[in-house]
């Protein structure tokens, strides 16, 4: 079953996802990197933060060592890499 996101240009459907796990102190949360795609085939990143497993809206905050760690992650989600221009060329649609 696809996951769908609603986004301010409508629904949108989950394709990939990468979790970057971040602490500070006893806190523990995560990044979330996701690559969605419309109906049209129009493609859009979010990036959010969980706490409790749950994503959360606001400010993604990721020091340089998680940014790192995300870039590393993308070796295995291609689509996301390409869309954030680190794998390549995004295709114009």
């Amino acid at each position: 079953m696809a996951i769908e996101a609603a986004t301010p240009w409508g629904k949108a459907t989950l394709v990939d996802e990468v979790k970057v796990a971040q602490r500070s102190g006893d806190k523990r949360f995560a990044s979330i990197l996701q690559l969605l795609e419309n109906e049209q085939g129009e493609v859009f990143v979010r990036f959010a933060y969980t706490t409790g497993g749950v994503a959360r809206r606001g400010p993604v905050t990721l020091r340089a060592r998680d940014l790192d760690r995300l870039r590393a992650s993308l070796g295995d989600h291609p689509k996301l890499a390409e869309a954030l221009g680190w794998g390549g060329a995004i295709e114009k649609r």
